[in-house]
């Protein structure tokens, strides 16, 4: 497996700590993401890694689609990817509802007609192969509704991406999703993900989606990349405190009540009740309740929190799983140093 570091929703931290990049360059580690909810954005951050690294990758984990035209996206891919020299990987997800139109102002519309009609026109604009048009439910190019002077044109970007074909993945959570990431993406970035339940939860869905994509072996080019929070520690119960405040916040907070993806997850793994607790304590503002409701069981499926033995334990199961790239969320040297040794 590949190592990647998180650095997160709030990767203007780095400015701070950029020893912490500078330390996994130097261990080995493949890659370094950044995210955005609708705090720092997620590009910056990128921007500023690869000007100040040689070998790391970038990637974004998740650049928020309703946030930018498909056009602006590529704009913004072709930049990074030419003064990285290559290195950028693009990220993309619908984030949700509540963000989509209470912080961008658009409709959530069908997150699945959006992400195939984004990604093919991304696709195209990179391609550089002539200039693009799209008629789509949610996309058109050039422009021709509501308000339209009829002036829009074709055009083709004049940035010359480095990698015409750079990666794209997609984070998603749903099964549609997760299957429409298999057809049309090169890598996954899944969240809280259990590598116990991998081949059931998701085997069928991955393979669907691989069927329809009509590209031969796409399963050994494909790249699962989960966001994994990580942490070495002899104290187990301590570790495992550290690591329920942000479960909590997403199975709890990060949705309304029968619309948050991250809550449906964790019933799907079977932790309905729990999920249930979590997400009603939360919504009325108890946020040190819910997070103590976070099962331990939970913790230890979808984290990486142990001591040394018991870590290197589980990124077998990870590596098993067909994880290519585990994203080691963690900003503690030792955690990160160690997972390099036992993975590297």
């Amino acid at each position: 497996m590949r190592l990647g570091l998180s650095v997160g929703l709030y990767g203007t931290a780095l400015a701070d700590n950029f020893g912490l990049v500078e330390l996994v360059e130097d261990l080995g580690y493949d890659s370094v993401w950044s995210a955005e909810a609708y705090g720092s954005d997620a590009v910056t951050p990128l921007a500023y890694v690869a000007a100040r690294t040689l070998r790391l990758r970038i990637g974004s984990a998740v650049l928020q689609m309703p946030a930018r035209t498909p056009a602006m996206t590529a704009m913004t891919a072709a930049t990074l990817d030419i003064m990285s020299n290559g290195r950028f990987m693009l990220g993309l997800g619908v984030s949700g509802p509540q963000v989509v139109e209470g912080w961008h102002g658009r409709p959530f519309g069908k997150p699945l007609t959006v992400t195939r009609e984004y990604v093919e026109i991304v696709r195209k604009i990179l391609a550089r192969e002539e200039p693009v048009e799209f008629d789509g439910e949610y996309y058109q190019l050039p422009y021709v509704g509501e308000g339209a002077t009829g002036l829009g044109k074709p055009l083709k970007i004049m940035a010359r991406p480095k990698n015409r074909d750079l990666p794209i993945y997609l984070a998603s959570i749903g099964p549609k999703n997760v299957q429409l990431t298999a057809e049309i993406a090169d890598g996954w970035l899944p969240i809280f993900y259990s590598p116990e339940r991998a081949h059931e939860t998701y085997g069928p869905l991955l393979d669907a989606g691989f069927a329809a994509s009509g590209i031969e072996d796409k399963r050994s080019k494909f790249d699962i990349a989960p966001t994994v929070m990580a942490l070495v520690t002899d104290d187990i119960e301590a570790g495992r405190m550290q690591m329920k405040p942000n479960i909590g916040l997403y199975v709890g907070g990060m949705g309304a009540k029968g619309r948050n993806f991250y809550n449906d997850l964790a019933r799907r793994y079977g932790y309905e009740e729990a999920a249930e607790t979590i997400q009603n304590l939360y919504l009325e503002g108890k946020k040190m309740e819910a997070t103590l409701a976070v099962p331990d069981a939970m913790v230890d499926e979808v984290c990486l929190v142990g001591p040394r033995g018991h870590i290197e334990d589980r990124l077998a199961a990870w590596e098993e799983s067909g994880v290519g790239t585990i994203i080691v969320g963690a900003s503690d040297p030792v955690t990160l140093r160690t997972i390099a040794e036992l993975c590297l």
